[in-house]
Formats: C-alpha cells, sequence, structure tokens
C-alpha cells in the first residue's frame, strides 16, 4: 500500500486559547510522520470552527495562510460537535486516504498517531482510540461513563468501551458512513455499524491544555440520551412492562388498603393518596420518554441539513 494521504479531523468551538498549541504539536507530529513514510506530503489538519463565538476562525484563518498543512471550514451556525465532526470527515474524504477524527484540547495523545496509520496499512478501515484509564476524570464522571456504557449494552447497543472520537477512518469507511442519513448524530455507535475491519489502539487520556470543557453536565446528559434514544427502542418496551408491574402492585396495594380499612379501622386514604403520587410520576416518565422518541421522528422527517459550509479555507 502506498503512502496514505492523512488528515487530520478538528471540530473547534470557542478554542482560541488552545489552538496555538494544538497546531503547534500537529504540525510536529504530521512532519514526523511525513519523514517516517507514514504520511503523504499532501496530508493536512482540517479544523471545523462549529460558529464559535471568540476568534476561532479567525485564528484558524491566519494559520491557514502561514502554515500550508492547515486547511479550515466554518460553519455558518453552530452545529454541535457531532455535526461539526461530520461536516469534517466529509469534505476530508474528498482529498484523503483516511482521517483521524480527534478533539483540539490536546487530551488525546497525539503521539499514538502513528499506530493509527500502521492499522490502517495493515487493513484495517476503522482504527478506535481507546482510554487505558479514566485517572484524569472526576469520580462522577468515571462513574456516570461506566454506566452509561453498561447501560448501553443492556440495551444491546454495540459501542466500544471507553472510546470517544478518537479515531481513524479509511475513505471505504467514509464512503459508508455517508450513507447514514440520521439527523441525530451519535457517531459513536454509527461508526461500529459499519462492519468493516476495524482495530484498537490504547492511549493515555492528557489533563486539557487550555480553556474550558466543551462538555458540562448538562450537555453530557444530553449527549447520553441522544445516544441511548438513537439505538434502541427498548426504553419503550420497559415502560410497557413497568406498566404492567405498577398496575400488578395497585391492585395488590388496592386490596390490601381495603381489608386494612373494614378490618382494622386502618386509614386506607394514605394508601390511595401515595399510590397517585406514585402512579402520576411514572405516568410523567413514561410521558417524557415517549416524548423523546417523537422528538427524534419530528426531526428525521423535517429532514434538515445537518450544517451548512460557509467557508472553506483550503
Amino acid at each position: 500500500m502506498s503512502v496514505p494521504v492523512v488528515y487530520f479531523v478538528i471540530p473547534c468551538y470557542n478554542e482560541e486559547q488552545v489552538l496555538p498549541e494544538t497546531v503547534k504539536r500537529l504540525t510536529e507530529k504530521l512532519h514526523a510522520m511525513i519523514s517516517a513514510g507514514l504520511a503523504d506530503p499532501k496530508s493536512r489538519m482540517l479544523f471545523v470552527d462549529d460558529g464559535s463565538r471568540d476568534g476561532t476562525w479567525r485564528m484558524i484563518s491566519e494559520f491557514c495562510g502561514a502554515n500550508k498543512l492547515v486547511s479550515g471550514i466554518k460553519l455558518a451556525h453552530n452545529r454541535g460537535h457531532q455535526n461539526a465532526l461530520l461536516a469534517g470527515l466529509m469534505t476530508a474524504r474528498e482529498f484523503a486516504d483516511c482521517a483521524v477524527s480527534l478533539d483540539a484540547d490536546l487530551q488525546d495523545d497525539v503521539d499514538v498517531l502513528d499506530e493509527f496509520v500502521k492499522k490502517y496499512l495493515e487493513g484495517c478501515d476503522v482504527v478506535y482510540g481507546v482510554r487505558n484509564k479514566r485517572d484524569t476524570d472526576t469520580a462522577f464522571k468515571r462513574m456516570t461513563a461506566l454506566g452509561f456504557y453498561r447501560f448501553m449494552a443492556v440495551l444491546g447497543v454495540d459501542v466500544v468501551y471507553n472510546h470517544a472520537d478518537y479515531r481513524l477512518m479509511s475513505r471505504r469507511a467514509l464512503d459508508a458512513l455517508s450513507e447514514y442519513r440520521e439527523v441525530n448524530l451519535f457517531l459513536r455507535g454509527l461508526v461500529p455499524l459499519i462492519g468493516y475491519r476495524s482495530a484498537v489502539v490504547t492511549y493515555d487520556r492528557h489533563e486539557r491544555f487550555a480553556g474550558e470543557s466543551k462538555y458540562p453536565l448538562k450537555k453530557m446528559l444530553a449527549f447520553a440520551v441522544d445516544g441511548i434514544t438513537s439505538f434502541s427502542v427498548k426504553p419503550l418496551k420497559l415502560i410497557f412492562h413497568l406498566g404492567v408491574l405498577v398496575s400488578l402492585i395497585g391492585f395488590v396495594g388496592t386490596a390490601w388498603a381495603g381489608i386494612a380499612h373494614f378490618a382494622a379501622g386502618w386509614a386506607g386514604w394514605l394508601a390511595a393518596f401515595w399510590s397517585l403520587w406514585l402512579l402520576g410520576g411514572l405516568i410523567l416518565l413514561g410521558m417524557g420518554v415517549v416524548g423523546t422518541y417523537l422528538g427524534k421522528i419530528y426531526a428525521e422527517v423535517k429532514a434538515r441539513p445537518r450544517y451548512k459550509i460557509e467557508e472553506f479555507k483550503k
């Protein structure tokens, strides 16, 4: 196999604090890979500005003019990390033999990029970057991440444990990904569905170099809900089983309260009171789950564009 054209795809949202260091390190790494025969000189770093409110796009534009290895895309609106990443991947597949997606915050270990490409040269279409451990996370984040992966496994969703969006995809895999038309994107679940030969490269995740995380708790929870509801209807089935269980409990509780009232003069209305609260909460929970699925159907039926590229600097 000839030396591949490799594109690094880096979504950016308000990353002006970290961009200079990111460009510096990736430039050094790409030069080293070109010298080692792992990347063609036509290889590039493709930064995708996801509607940033700071000077991110201005800095990307400046780097494009000063560094021949840097290219940039500006999205017309903020479309979220997954859509920004998809925009970069779909653009890169026109020029690259393979593309590696990574974050701009330098938490992904760039030293393993050589291993990614070596796996590709061995015939792998997808190479997943998997964390060795989660020591850089808080205890809460480790616990919720573990719970998420386990819950996804219970639901039957094929996801790679401890893998985020640090991965290599060949042009063939990117072509296959382009055939998936979901508006509600969860790439960690979509990529394994492609089914081509894959491999894993483990690495240690670093602390964020600068700036603040773009995934606070609220966004993390929303992302988890998107992943769960995009790939499994089991929550809807769980509501049905829960409804059957609550109905049985309600029947037994009502019978018990009636017997207690007539036999011992016990105030049966207390049982009825708490049953109403329990039943009301479960109904609202069920409506919320069904509403989430209906909202996804609504978005899919409209089939609006997932992103719009306003500017592309090669």
